[in-house]
């Protein structure tokens, strides 16, 4: 429900809270650059001065996403063993017959393919399912399914 505060995984919380520092890091250095108002440039200096002030309000927009995402989140906790949650590792099977294993994350810091964002199309399906459910979700190539084969064993493990 979107009223409860969703959970959040210890390695997810600190993705946030790094990327939190970052970007005020970053609006320190953008907000320094702002001339003064009253300072008389050409066209450029006003074009630059209006791009760093759209540069400052998209900060400022994820800024407080991330804040309201720390302050709704109870952390996680262990994932769930019974069904498929935010910290879970999933074997599925695709209608294709080849099975991979993900891990499903809250975020995704750099391109991993044995992770699968909980927001994706494919995690959000996956979420709260058992092995043996079947689920529906969009791909690149139109809907997709895919059958829950096994929970908790990690990417890479052998059977």
């Amino acid at each position: 429900m979107p009223s409860e505060p969703a959970p959040i995984s210890d390695a997810a919380r600190h993705a946030l809270e790094q990327e939190l520092a970052d970007l005020h890091t970053e609006r320190r250095t953008v907000a320094a650059t702002l001339q003064d108002s009253s300072a008389v440039g050409d066209r450029a200096d006003e074009a630059d001065e209006l791009q760093r002030a759209d540069d400052l309000q998209r900060l400022d927009a994820r800024i407080s996403e991330i804040t309201t995402r720390l302050r709704g989140a109870d952390t996680a906790g262990p994932p769930p063993t019974d069904r498929v949650g935010v910290g879970s590792t999933v074997t599925v099977r695709f209608a294709d017959g080849t099975e991979e294993t993900f891990q499903v994350s809250e975020t995704a810091e750099e391109l991993d393919p044995s992770l699968v964002t909980a927001d994706s199309p494919l995690g959000r399906a996956l979420l709260g399912h058992r092995p043996g459910d079947t689920v529906a979700y969009s791909a690149p190539g139109g809907r997709a399914t895919a059958v829950v084969v096994s929970l908790g064993q990690s990417p890479g493990a052998g059977a």
